[in-house]
């Protein structure tokens, strides 16, 4: 086998000696994959984010493996002894939820195994990313995945402005305590974006709401969100102002709101007609 190329050993043999990058389940542990139970099964130890998280993935897996601790804090000797582990043992990579690398540590290991003509395998699979995407309904032909929105107000404002004239869906990972923020900054800068909140992928409360900045502001307000979430923003060629639907808008903040608590926050999100949406809050309650 050439130095680099990537491994994929017969299942009743060994693992060759390398790295093995696994996606791991994002929250449904029936998610994993066939191909990433057997690597984990067959290889020689795993570097994760978290032992205590790994650890029981592979107990639920009935697999016991030597892990070894590498997050976003491990040092270049971490590294050294990962490479040289790799050179006569097949060592698994993975994050403490979904595919290494996207938002999570790896990207310095992978690039020093290349480096060192090791053999790099990766074993797709659960991502929330692509989970978001798919649930979204947003047009997914063209997204940009940009991570974390900062946690600074004036830095998530400066991040929100560079991107808002790229034609794509836009997708961030987002924490709950700063979930609010981050639609309001949102509601200001692109306005008439569409933005959908897809939180707990996969988990027993899985959602996934849509509508403009105000209304989910209002939802949210009264339903404080929990647990890891997926932000995401339709391009602005599809959601201008005149492809609105108000009754859609009203609808989500009705759920939160009294008719004229929602009227007054669509109104301010999409600089329509109070008083006629008002009326028309009235009709859809009594529907």
């Amino acid at each position: 086998m050439k130095p680099g190329v990537s491994n994929n050993a017969p299942p009743d043999g060994p693992l060759a000696p390398g790295l093995y990058i696994v996606a791991t389940p994002i929250g449904n542990l029936g998610d994993i994959t066939l191909r990433a139970i057997e690597t984990l099964r067959r290889c020689d130890g795993v570097a994760c984010e978290d032992t205590r998280v790994t650890g029981k993935l592979l107990k639920h897996l009935g697999i016991s493996k030597p892990m070894w601790r590498y997050d976003d804090h491990a040092e270049q000797r971490d590294r050294e002894r990962l490479i040289e582990s790799m050179r006569t043992r097949a060592v698994v990579l993975v994050s403490d939820a979904g595919m290494p690398l996207v938002a999570d540590p790896g990207f310095r290991l992978v690039n020093a195994a290349r480096g060192e003509g090791i053999a790099v395998t990766v074993i797709p699979g659960p991502s929330a990313v692509i989970a978001g995407l798919a649930l979204s309904g947003l047009p997914n032909d063209r997204f940009l995945f940009a991570g974390f929105l900062p946690a600074k107000d004036k830095a998530r404002r400066d991040t929100l402005e560079a991107l808002a004239g790229i034609e794509a869906t836009l997708v961030f990972y987002e924490t709950a305590p700063r979930l609010l923020k981050s639609l309001a900054a949102i509601g200001e800068i692109m306005r008439y974006r569409e933005i959908v909140v897809a939180r707990e992928l996969t988990k027993l409360h899985e959602e996934c709401r849509r509508g403009l900045s105000a209304g989910l502001i209002a939802w949210y307000e009264s339903h404080p969100p929990k647990g890891e979430i997926v932000l995401l923003i339709g391009p602005p060629e599809d959601h201008g102002h005149e492809e609105i639907d108000p009754d859609a808008l009203l609808r989500t903040a009705l759920e939160a709101m009294k008719p004229s608590q929602a009227a007054a926050h669509v109104a301010k999100a999409t600089g329509l007609e109070r008083r006629a949406l008002y009326a028309r809050a009235m009709e859809l309650q009594r529907e």
